[in-house]
């Protein structure tokens, strides 16, 4: 079995209504929403993926905060194991998200309630909490 380490953040800006959460609808034949996430290349380190998938799905140059990140590992279809590991990232202004058409179908910005309603997968709704949890304490 193969392991697949992957990396993202989940991104996050203050609207008039409190946190929003961006998730990502992916190109792939399943449609999912989720955060922008990626595998690692080469030599790079789980933040180095992270900023540059961000990048490479949203044009979105943020910086990510290294001091938390949430994590999960799961069984793929193929037989592979997936390890993610999720930093934050905060977008403070209203920048332009100009998506990476190849892999990425749609965007939005979601509160909290609305954001685990849309993710695809019960994994990444935990991880939301456990982000949640720690932007709102």
């Amino acid at each position: 079995m193969a392991i697949e380490v992957t990396s993202g953040a989940v991104v996050y800006r203050n609207g008039d209504k409190g946190i929003e959460y961006l998730l990502l609808e992916s190109q792939n034949k399943g449609h999912f929403w989720g955060f922008p996430k990626g595998h690692v290349e080469g030599e790079e380190s789980l933040a180095e993926t992270a900023i540059r998938e961000i990048k490479e799905e949203t044009q979105l140059e943020l910086p990510i905060d290294t001091s938390f990140n949430v994590y999960t590992e799961y069984d793929l279809p193929n037989g592979n194991r997936k390890q993610m590991t999720l930093y934050t990232a905060e977008l403070d202004n209203h920048e332009d998200i100009h998506l990476q058409v190849a892999e990425i179908k749609n965007y939005g910005w979601f509160s909290y309630q609305d954001a685990r309603q849309q993710l695809t997968y019960d994994n990444l709704r935990m991880l939301l909490d456990q982000v949640n949890d720690h932007l709102t304490k």
